[in-house]
């Protein structure tokens, strides 16, 4: 119970910078959405940038088992997203990770902007998955800001020097991604539930 128990009393202790960590995180989804709305063009060309990409391959190969790719998405969440973007600029550059990941939550959002019946349709069921798995990412964020806040401001960490302040800000960090995990693999097994059974059930077919 001490796994979750720490993490929860990270965000308590300041639930005012969580909550605002959490308004960026979804407002840049939102503000993808609805450029993606605005500039039909802009979606097409990322919708199909993705289709024709690694990443449409690697979707391919995988969805026609189910734990498999259940499997793909968490690894991809964690790994290239939250690690790679959020994480290791975050550890190099105070806040860097915040700005990294902006930049892909509006470029994503565009990409699932609903333009279209069949997107607005699919994007029902996948609004839950977007909860859970940018609650995650939030949690990451929360982690980095924290890093960043305490490493230029050792003193809200109740360090003396920057470099202690470094280090609980990097524990902070390391606790909240326990929670973040558990989200993704939530997110994981909702996702591949989503694509096998409920946007075939609300397409109709």
């Amino acid at each position: 119970m001490h796994l979750l128990r720490r993490p929860f009393q990270i965000i308590r202790a300041d639930l005012r910078a969580y909550l605002l960590v959490n308004l960026f995180v979804y407002g840049m989804l939102v503000l993808g959405l609805v450029l993606g709305l605005l500039f039909p063009d802009l979606h097409a060309a990322r919708a199909g940038s993705f289709a024709g990409g690694s990443g449409g391959s690697l979707v391919n190969s995988v969805v026609g088992n189910g734990w498999l790719f259940a499997t793909v998405i968490f690894l991809v969440n964690v790994f290239p997203t939250a690690l790679l973007l959020i994480t290791l600029p975050s550890l190099a550059i105070p806040f860097a990770g915040l700005a990294v990941f902006a930049v892909k939550t509006v470029d994503l959002g565009v990409t699932l902007a609903p333009v279209d019946a069949t997107s607005r349709l699919t994007l029902i069921p996948h609004s839950l998955t977007l909860l859970i798995e940018f609650q995650a990412y939030a949690l990451v964020m929360f982690g980095a800001y924290l890093l960043g806040r305490s490493w230029l401001r050792p003193a809200t960490a109740g360090a003396p020097t920057r470099r202690q302040g470094y280090v609980r800000g990097l524990s902070r960090l390391g606790w909240l991604w326990i929670p973040a995990l558990v989200l993704f693999v939530i997110g994981a097994a909702y996702e591949a539930l989503e694509i096998y059974f409920l946007v075939p059930l609300v397409l109709g077919g």
